[in-house]
């Protein structure tokens, strides 16, 4: 059958016109689902792209008693035993008085206690019980208060030598401490001696050198120079190796660093003139002693303590 070119193209054409219109039928048709959507959202409030959403900030612990005696606020690079070696006091000490149950876990800006003439913070549980039941609780008071009657007087631990033994004055005294008092006179009577026999390396410096170093040999005997307790002994404080620090009273800690071996543990009583660790250099460029003088957490020149040579 003979079929002219000219009705081929023809019919060509007329397909696709049809073909076309169909398929532009059904893309008008098609349904947008998303602008119903839109619109209910419109109507109900919504945070747009780029908004910046203003959070509440939870306030870190003790932030109340930020700037008030006897208490510390953390600050970069802080750790417990730097806060006590800065405070005069021992680690555990500070733990304990803030109900820390990981010492490791502080924050910057975080408000410490750090005395303990002042009221402990309640423990979390008792918080909470506060924060349910609108009752608060009220710490009680530390033992620096003043027995109320006889029997309490009796049951009140026994007071350092340097206190009067008058029952009387006893009885008379206030109530309570203040949150800041004064050092007590006894507090500033310790006797110190030379903690090495080596030379005197370098002075005290109040930007450089914050004690003394003595020089010595790896081994050579360190002395407690003062009665004491020990607050800390380990290696977590940068740039002072293996480290012990001695709490003598309420006023004076001394710090013994660069070790090479310690031979006392924390909370042990020792004695002036007891051997408490090896003279070592770690975390020093040499074999030395870095020994410091403290002063209500204070550096103090220790030759203002020390007999001279």
């Amino acid at each position: 059958m003979f079929v002219s070119r000219g009705l081929v193209v023809g019919f060509t054409v007329a397909l696709a016109g049809v073909l076309l219109a169909g398929c532009g039928t059904r893309l008008n048709k098609a349904p947008v689902e998303d602008r119903g959507t839109s619109s209910n959202h419109a109507s109900s409030p919504s945070v747009q792209p780029g908004t910046v959403v203003a959070t509440p900030i939870k306030p870190l612990p003790g932030a109340e008693n930020a700037g008030k005696p006897g208490y510390y606020t953390v600050k970069p690079g802080d750790t417990l035993i730097r806060i006590g070696l800065e405070t005069g006091q021992g680690w555990k000490d500070i733990a304990r008085w803030n109900n820390l149950e990981n010492p490791n876990l502080i924050e910057v800006g975080q408000v410490l206690r750090v005395t303990s003439t002042v009221p402990a913070p309640p423990s979390a549980a008792a918080a909470a019980v506060a924060a349910d039941t609108g009752v608060v609780t009220r710490p009680v008071a530390s033992s620096s208060v003043a027995p109320a009657s006889a029997a309490s007087a009796a049951s009140a631990p026994k007071a350092p030598v340097s206190a009067p033994a008058s029952t009387a004055s006893a009885a008379s005294a206030p109530a309570a401490a203040p949150a800041a008092s004064p050092a007590a006179a006894g507090d500033e009577e310790v006797a110190f001696i030379w903690p090495a026999s080596g030379a005197l390396l370098a002075g005290f410096d109040e930007v450089r050198n914050k004690g003394y170093d003595i020089a010595g040999k790896a081994g050579d005997s360190v002395l407690a120079a003062a009665d004491g307790r020990v607050v800390y002994a380990g290696a977590g404080l940068r740039g002072y190796g293996n480290l012990i620090i001695l709490k003598h009273n309420n006023t004076f800690l001394t710090a013994y660093a660069h070790n090479q071996a310690l031979l006392v543990k924390e909370d042990q009583t020792v004695r002036r003139g007891q051997k408490i660790a090896e003279m070592g250099n770690t975390d020093a460029d040499r074999v030395k002693l870095h020994f410091e003088i403290r002063r209500q957490g204070k550096p103090v020149d220790p030759a203002r303590y020390l007999a001279a040579r």
